[in-house]
């Protein structure tokens, strides 16, 4: 046996896909009601796809059990097969080793595929390992004849059952626990125990147990399933936490005081057979089908009911060709949504949801009849063999049509659920769905499942309309507008403005039938809906839309609350004060700091809540610009203000000059205006506050000036002038008011003693002639030096004595000697300081210095004789063109341009002289000398004047020196270049 998977396609099902093939080439490609395409793009496959084994037995099958992907099989009287499916090339063949006449008479395998129960004819059971490959015999089981095995799901495992429910052909059921290990020397039997728990009968007698199966529900409940021909019986009773291991006869042990729960059928056709079907591996199963006389009875498993595991039961009754006393089914297995039933020559699949026979495959006479059909729990394939034969199923999208059914049932959920990926039939379920609702009168729910389907939507629209279903309808259009994508914008504004209008027109209706609850709902839901973040977008592009149908509702409420929404504060603003809400419009405005909107409304706000207006300024600070609130300010004021509107303006004036430090001229001369005109006491202490320099002034002092001589404020047009430097006008003016403020401008000019002195001659003669007081003109004197008896002498009458200013004359007097003094001794000073410079300038030209051959020039340190040098008092010597090396550099700009300009006059001087030629006539010896002495006398001048700058201090002695000590001693320019160079 090379390969027993290689698997063929079977020549019928062959037949059948060239035939769905023929029909789908044929069928018509359209687009259906709903707006899907229906378009197949690959052949379908069938549900039950059908293989056969590519194996020929050397014998004839006599039975077979697969779970586990371990599958086993008795051939002829005495061989055992045994194939780990996952290494089909590796078969295990096993000789039984019987000499009598005994044959398998059935094969039980456990979910894990390691323990095989081999029931004999001769009532013997035998135990096979899948580690081993010897049979060992069963002594505590001989004498009778096994028909069931109710296999361990929780405490199996691949070297012990645990333990396990068998039942016999005599009705008996025992439990019993079989282990692979070797046992003690006394007992090396592979069963550990073996007792009876339970019989079961029909009609009186013993009945043979055909199906055993044991579950495991909640809180240790433990169910056991047992069928006889007829019967089908349910034990129920729990097991003490941690006492698993103890077996099942407590269960019974519970059941033996009640009447076992089973259930009867009237036809006995000699045996029976029941199936589970698990959805996943290692739970439990949640469906059954037990084929019986009266036909397959099968339903759900509800481990929570308390009595009994079954529920939703039907009765599937026989077809007509299945006649008991001809043909009976053989085997049944359960699959998620079908029942297969097998015949002695075909295989019939019956949907479990609406009793119909969904498929039938009849198989060739060649291969002989069926035997039985066995499901893998674990692997899902479905097995069948004839003596001759293996075949297999797959069972591929069994789901696939199951929506068609539950939507003809009406379980629309169910449906759903089974098409979720498959958008083509989930929108016909969906039509069928909100169809069945509008049907009942369930038209919200309607409108729910018509928003999500491809149907016309003008037709579902027509239809609530004709219906009057307008909530309906409001729901429908909700739901497809959520359903939209960004980019539709004009199904969005469409869909939009459609339920805008519905929700005003119910809240109008609401609002006539005064049923106020309702109506607040409503309202809360519309506003919700305007607030949406998704509709944003549309509700802000088509506001003015919105507005037209608030306004032609007469919506106020709404329309105030949407255009806060759509953060439209201007016509909140607006409607609030033109229904003189002005503290609502101010709140407006100082929630969300709009400057523009501060700009616009505060003229109107400023008239009615002036205080609180000027709060909201000084909170918004710096982000509101004064200048563009004054044209409001002087809109009231031109109107007529009251006190209170007088003073909050000033209060907001003061606030921006002394708090915000605003500088705007416009803001100054303002509040100069209001003090002028409200607050004169205010007036002199702002114009002192501000400065006496015109730099630190805000306010134009031409307008301060003219503001307070109209109103007559002296003393502030004084300050202005002072601050104008306009003095002779202050001490005019402070004339008229107060001497001591004349005399404070008059001090004022300190650098011009002239404009002093004549001030202080203004107001001595306002003393004498206007005041006519000796007294206070003789103050004068002593409070300027500038002034002196002469100067004011002219001033006073004739008829004065001397008497009142002798003591000011004597002073003076003495003042005017005292000073004659100074000048002499000056004199005599300047004239002994000049007597001692020159004779240090004899003493200067005497002086000499030595110079050496060997000395050498501090800069190059060169010999100094080689070229033209400079000796200093300080012992450096320096070669000519050597110190003009170093002196240069430190030179001003402007010396180093006088130095160049001198050597450039220097230099022509000398190419002059020597291009000269001698002349030969007396006359022009005459000349020569003549220029030959002024050309000698420009050379020595210049030589001076470049010795004053170059030679008049020593260049490491002197200020150069000093002055260059915080200069770098590389050139910060040229400092790459050096630094490379010493690398």
């Amino acid at each position: 046996m090379a390969s027993i998977l290689d698997e063929y396609e079977d020549s019928q099902n062959t037949r059948q896909s060239s035939q769905q093939h023929s029909r789908l080439s044929s069928a018509n490609i359209g687009i259906a009601h709903s707006g899907f395409v229906n378009v197949r793009l690959e052949e379908e496959k069938p549900i039950f796809n059908k293989q056969r084994i590519d194996f020929t037995p050397p014998e004839k099958i006599n039975h077979l059990a697969v779970c586990n992907n371990q599958l086993c099989m008795s051939l002829g009287k005495d061989t055992l097969l045994r194939i780990d499916l996952a290494k089909p090339d590796q078969p295990n063949q096993i000789e039984l080793g019987r000499k009598d006449d005994s044959k398998v008479h059935k094969l039980f395998l456990d979910p894990t595929g390691s323990h095989l129960l081999i029931s004999m004819s001769t009532s013997e059971c035998l135990y096979l390992n899948r580690n081993t490959q010897k049979v060992r015999s069963l002594s505590r089981w001989r004498g009778h004849l096994v028909e069931s095995v109710g296999w361990n799901k929780l405490l199996g495992n691949e070297t012990n059952t645990g333990p396990i429910l068998v039942g016999t052909s005599q009705g008996v059921i025992f439990e019993a626990e079989i282990s692979a290990t070797e046992g003690s020397l006394f007992n090396t039997n592979p069963d550990q125990y073996f007792r009876q728990v339970h019989s079961l009968e029909e009609d009186g007698r013993p009945a043979p147990v055909c199906c055993l199966e044991v579950e495991r529900g909640l809180e240790n409940k433990y169910f056991i399933i047992a069928t006889t021909r007829k019967r089908l019986f349910q034990f129920v009773g729990k097991v003490a936490e941690g006492s698993e291991q103890q077996g099942f006869s407590s269960i019974f042990t519970q059941n033996q005081d009640l009447l076992p729960s089973f259930q009867e059928f009237p036809v006995n056709m000699g045996y029976s057979e029941i199936t589970f079907y698990t959805s996943k591996l290692r739970t439990s199963p949640k469906a059954f089908a037990w084929m019986m006389g009266n036909g397959v009875l099968y339903g759900q498993l509800d481990y929570v009911r308390p009595d009994s595991l079954l529920s939703d039961v039907q009765v599937w009754e026989y077809t007509a060709d299945i006649d008991l006393s001809v043909i009976k089914p053989i085997s049944i297995v359960l699959t998620q949504f079908h029942f297969l039933l097998l015949l002695h020559d075909r295989v019939k699949a019956i949907c479990t949801l609406n009793g119909q026979v969904v498929h039938e495959d009849v198989f060739p006479d060649k291969f002989g009849s069926l035997k039985r059909m066995i499901k893998d729990p674990v692997g899902g394939l479905v097995w069948l063999y004839t003596e001759r034969a293996v075949f297999r199923y797959h069972i591929q999208r069994e789901s696939r049509d199951v929506w068609q059914m539950y939507m003809s049932m009406n379980k629309f959920d169910l449906a759903k659920e089974y098409c979720r990926e498959r958008p083509e039939c989930m929108d016909m379920v969906l039509a069928k769905e909100a169809e069945h609702c509008f049907q009942n009168k369930r038209y919200l729910e309607s409108a729910k499942c018509y928003a999500l389907t491809q149907n016309y939507f003008e037709e579902i629209a027509l239809k609530f309309i004709e219906a009057k279903q307008e909530d309906a309808l409001k729901e429908f259009l909700l739901k497809k507008l959520n359903n939209l994508k960004a980019s539709e914008r004009t199904q969005i504004t469409l869909l939009v403005t459609w339920l805008a209008e519905l929700y005003l027109n119910r809240l109008g209706q609401l609002e006539d039938d005064g049923n106020s609850v309702v109506f607040r709902e409503t309202r809360e839901e519309f506003r919700h809906f305007l607030t949406t973040s998704k509709h944003r977008d549309c509700l802000f592009n088509n506001r003015s839309i919105i507005y037209d149908l608030l306004a032609s509702h007469g919506n106020v409420d709404d329309m105030v609350y949407f255009s806060v929404v759509m953060q439209d504060y201007e016509r909140v603003i607006s409607h609030y004060c033109q229904h003189d809400e002005y503290h609502a419009a101010l709140d407006v405005l100082s929630k969300h700091c709009d400057e523009k909107l501060f700009y616009k409304f505060s003229p109107v706000l400023m008239q009615h809540i002036p205080e609180r207006v000027v709060d909201a300024w000084i909170q918004m600070g710096k982000r509101l610009d004064p200048k563009k609130l004054i044209p409001a300010l002087m809109n009231y004021s031109q109107m007529g203000s009251t006190s209170q509107q007088t003073n909050e303006t000033q209060r907001y004036m003061e606030f921006c000059v002394h708090e915000l430090k605003v500088t705007e001229e416009a803001i100054h001369n303002y509040l100069l205006s209001l003090y002028a005109k409200y607050k004169p006491d205010s007036l002199l202490r702002y114009l002192e506050q501000a400065g006496t320099h015109a730099s630190e002034i805000h306010y134009d002092l031409k307008y301060a000036l003219r503001l307070c001589a109209e109103h007559g404020y002296l003393r502030a047009c004084v300050l202005v002038y002072r601050i104008m430097e306009l003095y002779e006008e202050a001490v005019d003016l402070a004339l008229q008011v107060d001497v001591d403020l004349a005399k404070t401008c008059a001090d004022l000019p300190e650098d011009d003693e002239e404009l002093r002195k004549k001030l202080w001659l203004k107001i001595a003669r306002h003393v004498v002639q206007e005041e006519k007081d000796v007294k206070k003109a003789m103050n004068c004197l002593s409070s300027c030096n500038l002034l002196k008896i002469e100067d004011i002498l002219p001033f006073f009458p004739d008829f004065v004595t001397i008497d009142h200013f002798k003591e000011a004359i004597c002073s003076s007097l003495e003042e005017y000697n005292k000073h004659i003094e100074e000048l002499k001794q000056e004199m005599e000073e300047a004239t002994e300081s000049a007597k001692r410079i020159r004779e240090d300038i004899q003493e200067m030209r005497n002086k000499y210095g030595m110079v050496d051959s060997q000395d050498k020039c501090s800069a190059c340190d060169f010999p100094l004789l080689n070229r033209p040098f400079y000796l200093f008092l300080c012992g450096h010597m320096f070669h000519y063109d050597c110190l003009m090396q170093e002196v240069t550099p430190h030179l001003s700009t402007y010396k180093q341009s006088r130095l160049e300009e001198l050597q450039k006059k220097l230099s022509a001087s000398m190419q002059s002289s020597k291009s000269r030629h001698r002349p030969t006539l007396k006359e022009d010896d005459d000349t020569s000398s003549l220029g030959k002495g002024s050309t000698g006398t420009s050379r020595e001048q210049i030589k001076s004047d470049i010795d004053d700058i170059v030679a008049s201090e020593c260049a490491y002695c002197g200020e150069l020196m000093i002055k260059s000590i915080d200069k770098p001693f590389i050139d910060p320019e040229k400092f790459e270049e050096e630094k490379s160079s010493w690398l």
